[in-house]
């Protein structure tokens, strides 16, 4: 493919280890003419590929359509854990759901690992697929109690479990842990390539470069105003683009940074880790670290370390830029693990619901025919993989018994509470900081940065870039006008209402919102 600039095939600055080490690909036709179809999927990332590689096998006739690129998105952001120890504990969900339906969520992640191992090994996909342990250990911040309680509730919902006196792996962390065992991992992009050759090889079709501007029940019509007619449609965009209002208020954007440092080659065992987070930052929603190792060569291992989340587009409220959290992760982790440098690092947005569980099946006040993915709730892969079983399913008539728990239509009234704290607190913090990054004059402004300007009353997004020249966008976001922040790491716009983003021309690279910002550019000397 040919070399592009990181944030054209990426939804940030900064791209990750897979994305540097799979560069084949990415890159198809964009679509330049009206077709007709089955099914039209929004979205190249591992939801809409899984419901695509599905759909294909069933004999569907399926186009996929990509703004970007195959893995543009949060799929090429990963961290790629495969696992049924969710990202919310299982005595919470117990709480939510009841001890029955919480047996059929450990169920349903279970079967999304085996789902992608079956398809590996089907399609012959080399993407360093590995099954593995995974062991949770208690953060300093919580309680020896939190490790009990979710070995009992996990081993109670029909997770293979145990509890150990010390945690395999890691230096100076001492205390009980719970292992989760015959987890897995992989590497994302060569898995989504050989999706992609499977859905190819079937008669699928899949177009990048081509925004889905408008979707409704009859298809779907483009930014260069090509249509897709079809019987069903399927909008894979991590936070869905054709949903407004309602999806956007049951679920909430946050960002997630990651470190690869390289280690010597199996100088620790294979295997995933996670603290149970730290309650200090969060109680509600404690931001916790997660670690897996990847084979990289035949002399240095990769040690991937993910954590220090907040709420998208408000990290000035903890008083930590979005920059410094790199440095946290590293300190981190190098009182744990034998690391050396760190020659990877970038950031990745996940959507938290407000009951925990994605949200997967009909869209929710649409036609019949329009089905939605979103909510990952930190647990992307193995929701994503459900997705291509489920919504394959309901497409082709099937009963399918996790239908009602991932309904996207659902409201889980014992979820509301820490979710309406997330957001209103969330709300205060962004209303009290919403004018921290904001300039009276352009000369407040350096290179390769960007701030909130108010001109004639009107609030600007101002980005001076590395040649003076200054990429002027409205400042009010395209979903819900919010005032979007400046992500001085990823160098993008950042709505912290919604999740939406922008690059610094105002180009949407996340939704909800499905418009770019109107964007202008001067040379800083033409009067300014």
């Amino acid at each position: 493919m040919n070399q592009l600039a990181n944030d054209q095939i990426s939804s940030g600055r900064h791209l990750s280890y897979w994305l540097y080490s799979e560069m084949m690909l990415l890159e198809f036709e964009s679509l330049n003419a009206d077709i007709e179809t089955d099914v039209v999927i929004v979205g190249a990332g591992i939801a809409g590929l899984s419901v695509a590689y599905q759909l294909v096998q069933s004999g569907k006739k399926v186009v996929v359509v990509e703004d970007g690129f195959v893995g543009s998105g949060e799929t090429g952001r990963t961290t790629a854990h495969l696992t049924n120890a969710l990202d919310d504990r299982y005595y919470r969900l117990n709480k939510v759901f009841g001890e029955e339906k919480a047996k059929l969520i450990a169920k349903s992640h279970t079967d999304a690992i085996d789902f992608i191992e079956h398809v590996v090994q089907k399609e012959n996909i080399k993407c360093d697929f590995t099954r593995l342990n995974g062991y949770l250990f208690l953060h300093p911040s919580d309680k020896t109690e939190s490790i009990n309680k979710e070995f009992e509730a996990a081993k109670n919902a029909g997770i293979d479990v145990e509890k150990l006196q010390n945690v395999p792996g890691i230096l100076n962390e001492k205390g009980e842990c719970v292992e989760f065992k015959n987890q897995a991992q992989f590497h994302p992009l060569k898995y989504l390539n050989g999706l992609c050759k499977a859905i190819l090889d079937k008669g699928g079709k899949i177009y990048t470069q081509t925004h889905a501007k408008d979707i409704n029940g009859d298809g779907i019509k483009t930014g260069d105003g090509f249509t897709i007619k079809a019987g069903y449609i399927v909008v894979a965009t991590n936070a869905p683009v054709n949903s407004k209002y309602i999806l956007p208020m049951k679920q909430f954007a946050y960002r997630t940074y990651v470190i690869g440092a390289k280690i010597k080659k199996d100088s620790i065992p294979m295997a995933l880790w996670w603290d149970t987070g730290d309650h200090n930052a969060n109680a509600s929603i404690p931001p916790y670290h997660y670690v897996r190792i990847q084979p990289m060569n035949d002399e240095f291992d990769l040690l991937i370390c993910g954590g220090e989340d907040h709420a998208t587009g408000l990290a000035d409220a903890e008083k930590i830029a979005e920059e410094q959290r790199y440095k946290l992760l590293e300190n981190w982790a190098r009182e744990r693990f034998p690391m050396e440098e760190v020659i990877y690092h970038w950031s990745g947005q996940v959507m938290e619901p407000i009951d925990c569980m994605a949200y997967i099946g009909k869209n929710p006040m649409d036609k019949d025919n329009i089905f939605i993915v979103t909510g990952d709730s930190g647990n992307g892969m193995t929701h994503g993989s459900l997705a291509g079983m489920l919504i394959s399913d309901l497409i082709n008539g099937k009963e399918n018994i996790y239908e009602n728990i991932y309904d996207p239509s659902r409201m889980k009234l014992r979820g509301i509470g820490v979710f309406f704290k997330e957001f209103v607190g969330g709300l205060f913090s962004y209303l009290q900081n919403k004018s921290s990054d904001t300039i009276k004059d352009i000369s407040e402004l350096s290179k390769d940065e960007g701030k909130i300007f108010e001109w004639q009353g009107k609030k600007c997004g101002i980005y001076r870039d590395k040649d003076d020249y200054l990429h002027i966008v409205d400042a009010e976001c395209t979903h819900l006008k919010c005032i979007i922040k400046w992500n001085n790491d990823e160098k993008s716009w950042d709505c912290p209402c919604h999740g939406s983003r922008f690059t610094p021309d105002g180009k949407v690279i996340n939704g909800p919102a499905n418009v770019d910002l109107p964007h202008h550019v001067e040379k800083l000397d033409n009067g300014f």
